[in-house]
């Protein structure tokens, strides 16, 4: 008589999952598609003024240019060979939304926001 191993597979619930997989990412590592406030919502899409006119002032900005993905050709200027590197604008804004929520990053690239970052707790 001969005896077959099977193995079984568990299909996990989609919530346990998602769980697991938030775990595994980190602090700081959750993204969402819009952030409440005041008593609005900025977007993923929006344009950085809107986002200010919604909500205000952040408590920290950075800005730094980013190499564009795209390289000129070089091109040569009496004795010299120069590469034009473009770059794009990179602006992110740091809100402090109250006391038990999370410090917010909102992105910026070319002036539309393209990214909701959060990070620590605010205690």
């Amino acid at each position: 008589m001969r005896s077959s191993t099977m193995a079984t597979i568990k299909i996990l619930p989609a919530a346990v999952l998602a769980a697991v997989l938030f775990a595994a990412l980190g602090p700081g590592a959750a993204q969402a598609q819009s952030f409440r406030c005041k008593n609005d919502l900025a977007n993923v899409g929006e344009a950085k003024a809107a986002v200010f006119q919604k909500c205000g002032e952040p408590v920290f900005k950075d800005a730094f240019c980013k190499p564009a993905s795209e390289v000129r050709s070089p091109q040569v200027i009496g004795n010299a060979t120069v590469v034009v590197v473009g770059c794009e604008n990179v602006d992110e804004w740091t809100y402090n939304p109250g006391y038990g929520q999370f410090m917010t990053t909102l992105r910026f690239e070319s002036g539309k926001l393209v990214a909701i970052r959060y990070g620590d707790r605010v205690k």
